[in-house]
């Protein structure tokens, strides 16, 4: 190791020089095993391995996250997976899955069209499994505490050779004032250690101040992932996942609305419908991604027109019509939701309840918590107000 790395350019091939390295002149708490990582992989590698470090902490579980440009795209701890779960995420041929494995495949899954080309970031010894599921997947690289032997030359394969694979201290503690600078102007403040705990939800506001023990879990959960996501951002989640991200957007409803079509799209998936799809053989796995996307959404006949679905399908798939999805929606219950900052009014607790939230956490502090609060009483929610922000730039 050494307290400095050089980088090919910062995050755009104009922005040279550019490096990391330690200012107070000690070593870099990294060690890159394998590729050459660069500015912004670096960025995800560093707040990624902060969200599952803080998953594990909080959960006491294996953790597993899939960032892209400086977001994660989905975040999981280790939960066994359901065989519906195996099949939407295309992990069921893969044979047994350790914990890690399954938190991985939950992060991924989550939202796959936005986890291409992602990078990882793993809270335990990336082991055999966990490596094989990322081998097949396209993604620019993953951090983690250590690597098994297997597992390590499993992954060096990956990108004829160039994958990037960084091993960090997971005993490293960066010093509790940060520094970035902007237009040559340097910034300065504490780090964000707020330690996200059960103890943060226990003031309840509803009138439903029932929120069983795996909800406080899940809420917990969105709230760590909303700590490491680009703000505006709200995270919808359910049975230890995130199903919908909604980051960096001006306006709090629009992050509602876009990480609840995320947690939508999620749910749609598990429909028999989309199950049942049959793919031509040797599709590649983007390919079907994407075919599976936009079957579920208003532009069906860009895969289903003639001349079309031939090169996608073995057998042209039924439409998936508005009425069944909206019917098998209902079916979505049960779901948890966190917002990084307090939502302004009920619009976004009437956008949340459409993907079958019931639980929520945000700070609290609006002027019209009167009427948010009204809205989640309207639907028999339970929401808590954590007192607290987790805005990140």
């Amino acid at each position: 190791m050494s307290n400095e790395m050089l980088l090919k350019y910062g995050c755009n091939p104009n922005q040279k020089p550019s490096r990391v390295f330690m200012e107070d002149g000690s070593e870099l708490p990294i060690e890159v095993l394998n590729g050459k990582p660069g500015y912004i992989n670096l960025l995800d590698a560093f707040n990624g391995w902060q969200l599952v470090k803080e998953l594990k902490k909080a959960t006491g579980m294996p953790a597993a996250t899939s960032f892209k440009h400086v977001s994660p795209a989905g975040a999981a701890v280790g939960r066994p997976l359901s065989d519906t779960l195996k099949k939407i995420y295309f992990v069921d041929d893969l044979g047994e899955l350790s914990p890690l494995a399954c938190a991985y495949a939950r992060a991924r899954g989550a939202d796959r069209m936005s986890s291409y080309g992602d990078f990882i970031a793993l809270s335990d010894v990336c082991d055999v499994p966990t490596a094989k599921m990322i081998q097949r997947e396209v993604s620019d690289g993953v951090i983690a505490p250590g690597y098994t032997d297997e597992a390590l030359e499993i992954l060096k394969s990956k990108r004829k050779g160039t994958y990037n694979i960084i091993k960090i201290d997971e005993n490293y503690t960066p010093a509790p004032v940060e520094r970035k600078q902007v237009y040559g102007v340097t910034f300065e403040q504490g780090r964000n250690e707020l330690d996200i705990n059960k103890e943060l939800l226990s003031n309840i506001v509803t009138d439903n101040k029932d929120i069983p023990q795996d909800k406080l879990e899940d809420l917990m959960i969105s709230l760590i992932t909303l700590k490491y996501t680009q703000s505006n951002s709200v995270c919808y989640v359910k049975d230890g996942q995130a199903i919908g991200i909604g980051a960096g957007q001006q306006s709090r409803i629009h992050c509602t609305r876009l990480a609840g079509s995320k947690a939508d799209i999620w749910w749609l998936r598990q429909h028999p419908k989309v199950l049942g799809l049959r793919f031509v053989d040797n599709i590649r796995r983007p390919d079907r991604d994407n075919a599976i996307d936009v079957y579920i959404s208003d532009e069906y006949m860009d895969v289903l027109a003639d001349g079309t679905w031939e090169n996608i399908f073995k057998v042209k798939p039924e439409v998936f019509t508005k009425e069944e999805q909206r019917a098998w929606l209902d079916q979505n219950t049960d779901v948890c939701l966190g917002s990084d900052a307090f939502f302004p009014f009920g619009d976004n607790i009437e956008r949340a309840r459409k993907s079958g939230v019931r639980y929520i956490a945000e700070p609290g502090g609006s002027i019209r918590d009167d009427h948010v609060i009204m809205t989640c009483n309207k639907y028999n929610m339970a929401m808590a107000f954590t007192g607290i922000r987790l805005f990140h730039h």
